[in-house]
């Protein structure tokens, strides 16, 4: 059984400021060991599962040397391999050899959640808003349908608890969800014990895998239109020549393609 484990740090129990995820700030060596213990919890709950491939793929933009290249690996668990990206969703090679199943880790909610931690959809970005064919999403749809592109299933979120509502809300209620943190604002949270956390996620991942076919992979259909609304109107300035793309408001642009790769793609990259 091949596992992808799919990971970000603003979910993680502990990290709760946005200053904890920034790369060379003071407590982001902290928030680093937080983060591979999470990932490692779920690489034993895979292990136990049966899993005999697993990669981790990490998806937080700390900024210089250390964009996507926020886990330790030397505390990185010897069963897994771990990436480290260039450009968020350029990594899909494992996806495409065929993966079982993918357990998303330390997901936070989209932009404008009142009670997400960190709230936001691709830090760096100046969209506010992103819908697949109608339906709003967050990086947990964006990262879904990355996997589901792939015929790839995502069995467990673990997050804050608005995370893991979005995340059932949109790949449905089978859908294993681990809430490490209660979010009680955009930078305050209720954390369980990072002890307790990570002995949840382990389970969550054991009880996910042993039913793959409990989730659907993430379709959001063919042919796939993807619509963003900008914060601002130099961002869509600067796709009015791009194929495939239109601006239909002053701050909105919509990509039209055959299927939700070749979407992302003329207006992502």
């Amino acid at each position: 059984m091949k596992v992808f484990i799919v990971s970000d740090l603003e979910g993680v129990s502990g990290v709760t400021k946005g200053g904890q995820t920034t790369g060379g700030a003071p407590m982001y060596e902290e928030s680093r060991r937080l983060y591979t213990e999470e990932i490692n919890a779920a690489v034993r709950g895979a292990k136990a599962a049966g899993a005999t491939e697993i990669v981790a793929m990490d998806c937080h933009g700390a900024g210089g040397e250390w964009m996507f290249n926020s886990l330790i690996p030397e505390l990185l668990d010897e069963a897994c391999d771990f990436v480290v990206q260039d450009e968020w969703t350029e990594y899909t090679e494992f996806l495409e050899s065929g993966v079982d199943a993918a357990l998303f880790i330390g997901m936070h909610a989209m932009a404008g959640t009142r009670r997400g931690v960190m709230n936001h959809t691709v830090s760096g970005q100046v969209w506010q808003n992103l819908w697949f064919n109608g339906v709003l999403v967050g990086e947990t749809g964006i990262n879904a349908a990355l996997c589901g592109n792939w015929g790839c299933p995502v069995l467990m979120v673990s997050g804050d608890d608005a995370a893991c509502d979005e995340a059932r809300e949109l790949l449905g209620q089978e859908l294993v969800t681990v809430a490490v943190k209660q979010g009680l604002g955009s930078q305050s949270a209720r954390n369980i014990a990072p002890l307790r956390a990570r002995a949840l996620i382990e389970d969550g991942a054991r009880r996910a895998l042993a039913d793959l076919s409990a989730v659907e992979p993430f379709l959001p259909g063919s042919p796939c239109e993807i619509q963003v609304e900008y914060k601002n109107t130099r961002a869509p300035d600067a796709l009015r020549h791009r194929p495939g793309v239109e601006r239909v408001s002053d701050r909105m642009i919509i990509s039209r393609a055959d299927d939700w790769w070749d979407a992302w793609r003329q207006f992502f990259f």
